[in-house]
């Protein structure tokens, strides 16, 4: 069995070691700074979310028992993964940087730290409080609040990551300016699907789980439970219903049909 804290100290290392790692081998084939900043930083969310999916799925479809029965990886995983979100805090202001820096292809003179900062947190405030949120909250929560019950709800919690990779693809499309491809069209429904499916319909998911464990009807789940519990369930859709709207809209603008051009009939 491994010591305490190993998960912990295994996460540490990995994810900015990937990050490092992907960007160095990314330097040596040519890519601009960047370039090779943005792509390795989507490279460690895209493994991060393969790996969060897939222990989420071992771990749900291991317990039967949606309150009761256990599997080791409900309690390893949140320890290993917590660092990413410390780490991905910084490599989303290195990314908005450098992306801050490049104008087409010219080279912007660098904004003060200060000024790039400001501009980071008005820009991408809600997923740096959502990151927080995750250490400061979630982690205790899934380490030491549970006393090991409920590790079936914590394996379709990690499965939202499923939609993550989706994001990061469809990002690097646009870096790469490939925004009106067919490849871009078929991963923002591949986005829109698994978003609503894991990370906004996957709440009545839950609740519907829990009735069915106790043997309650759907619409009286909600009265069942602690109000801490739904005031927590909400706290955490209502974020993925802001989100699942922007990628509507942006679904919209990606597939409505263009104006005709001028003088032309419609």
């Amino acid at each position: 069995m491994a010591p305490p804290g190993a998960a912990l100290a295994a996460g540490l290392l990995f994810f900015p070691g990937l990050f490092l790692l992907g960007r160095a081998a990314l330097r040596r084939r040519g890519c601009p700074e960047g370039h090779a900043a943005i792509l390795a930083a989507r490279l460690v969310s895209s493994v991060q979310a393969v790996m969060a999916s897939t222990a989420g799925y071992i771990i749900s479809s291991s317990c039967h028992h949606v309150i009761d029965d256990q599997h080791w990886l409900a309690g390893t995983y949140p320890q290993f993964a917590v660092p990413y979100f410390v780490y991905d805090v910084y490599a989303m202001f290195l990314c908005h940087w450098h992306r801050g820096r490049v104008k087409g292809h010219e080279v912007a003179p660098p904004p003060s730290l200060r000024a790039a900062a400001g501009s980071y947190l008005r820009k991408d405030l809600l997923m740096v409080l959502h990151h927080a949120a995750m250490v400061l909250v979630c982690f205790p929560v899934a380490a030491l609040w549970r006393q090991g019950k409920g590790d079936f709800f914590l394996g379709c919690l990690l499965m939202a990551e499923l939609s993550t990779p989706f994001v990061c693809l469809g990002k690097v499309l646009i870096l790469y300016k490939r925004q009106h491809t067919a490849l871009h069209k078929l991963n923002g429904v591949a986005l829109l699907v698994t978003f609503l499916l894991c990370r906004v319909l996957l709440f009545p998911y839950l609740y519907w789980a829990y009735g069915r464990q106790r043997g309650l009807p759907f619409l009286q789940v909600p009265a069942a439970l602690p109000p801490a519990y739904n005031a927590a369930a909400a706290a955490l859709l209502a974020p993925q219903l802001y989100w699942f709207a922007l990628i509507c809209r942006g679904a919209w603008r990606l597939f409505r049909a263009p104006p005709p051009p001028p003088g032309q009939p419609p």
